[in-house]
């Protein structure tokens, strides 16, 4: 018997039918990624950033009262911590008080300028009188002279005149003396007064420092936001200078996106910008290019890198790029620095 042919098997096209679904995907794949790319910047090393105010403190002293809570949201000019001011109202009152005694001494330098402007007055009149005396006893002794002459009077009576006009020029030259002492005298508290209103200005700028330290006893807030980082406790004696709190100040918000240096060369202000929050998924926002940094993150950091070494390693090179968020009040409410964020930005339309 002759044996039976073995039936031919079918070719498979399943195979190559799949191969070809896969290649075809594969370019329409490729085709958009090319499009894409051609239009669109990409960088996940990005993330939320905002302005975070340090709330310090401007005196020592220990914590009366705390009128906030950790991550609560407070308004600008809210009182938030309240020192123990009861030292420092003590050292206003001691410089209101020298500032009382330094204007009463004021008053007594003025007092005393008065009356001895009244002296010098009295000492000039002194002078004028003298020098009327004066002229007067030398008249007379200018005519007893030439009476004395062809004897119209006694010799006794010459050296009389000749004896009131030396009496009367001494005295006009002590009046004169007296006067001039006198007016040094009232420039000399003048001088003083001048000394005197110094210190008034200084106890004056005393006090107002004290009242400037009263102040900071009381600390407000330096901006509105939410309250973080919070270290004080009622009672804590604090140190000025020493950070209590932080705030992170709202409508501050906008993306940190550290682009490569190699995609620099299609990026400007003001281009598009489209944002993926990883906490948020299904949240898309929106945003525009602000400005770049001066200089690679790399540079701003604690060792900044030599290359002037014979191991030399190039390595690309990232430069923080500001991004600013277009969203409504509820939407940046959602957000918080440091989340991580994916930015695309679109350099051609």
């Amino acid at each position: 018997m002759a044996q039976e042919q073995e039936p031919k098997k079918k070719p498979n096209r399943v195979l190559p039918i799949v191969l070809g679904i896969i290649l075809i995907g594969g370019i329409i794949f490729g085709i958009k990624e090319y499009i894409y790319y051609g239009k669109h910047i990409d960088t996940d090393d990005a993330q939320v950033d905002g302005d975070v105010s340090p709330v310090v403190a401007r005196v020592g002293g220990y914590v009366d009262s705390i009128f906030f809570e950790e991550n609560g949201h407070v308004v600008k000019g809210q009182v938030l911590v309240k020192l123990d001011d009861r030292d420092y109202k003590v050292r206003l009152e001691q410089a209101l008080s020298a500032q009382k005694g330094a204007s009463a001494g004021v008053g007594v330098g003025q007092s005393q300028i008065i009356a001895i402007s009244a002296n010098s007055s009295s000492a000039r009149a002194e002078v004028e009188s003298a020098a009327a005396k004066m002229e007067k006893a030398n008249k007379d002794y200018a005519r007893y002279a030439n009476l004395v002459k062809d004897g119209s009077v006694t010799q006794q009576q010459f050296d009389q005149v000749k004896s009131d006009r030396d009496v009367a020029e001494a005295t006009y030259r002590a009046a004169q003396d007296q006067y001039k002492a006198a007016l040094e005298q009232v420039g000399t508290s003048r001088n003083q007064l001048k000394v005197t209103d110094v210190g008034v200005t200084q106890r004056q700028a005393d006090v107002d420092y004290a009242k400037l330290q009263l102040t900071y006893t009381t600390i407000l807030a330096p901006a509105s936001g939410v309250t973080s980082k919070k270290n004080i406790q009622i009672g804590q004696l604090v140190q000025a200078g020493q950070t209590l709190f932080s705030i992170v100040n709202d409508n501050s918000l906008y993306i940190t996106a550290n682009f490569k240096e190699t995609q620099l060369t299609n990026l400007k202000n003001g281009q598009k910008v489209d944002i993926e929050v990883d906490a948020y998924p299904d949240l898309k926002l929106k945003g525009e290019v602000y400005n770049f940094s001066p200089a690679t993150g790399a540079k701003f950091s604690l060792l900044p890198p030599d290359n002037a070494t014979g191991n030399f390693v190039k390595v690309v090179q990232r430069v923080p790029v500001k991004i600013r968020i277009n969203a409504d009040k509820e939407t940046m409410a959602k957000l918080r620095p440091g989340m991580s964020v994916n930015v695309s930005v679109i350099y051609k339309d």
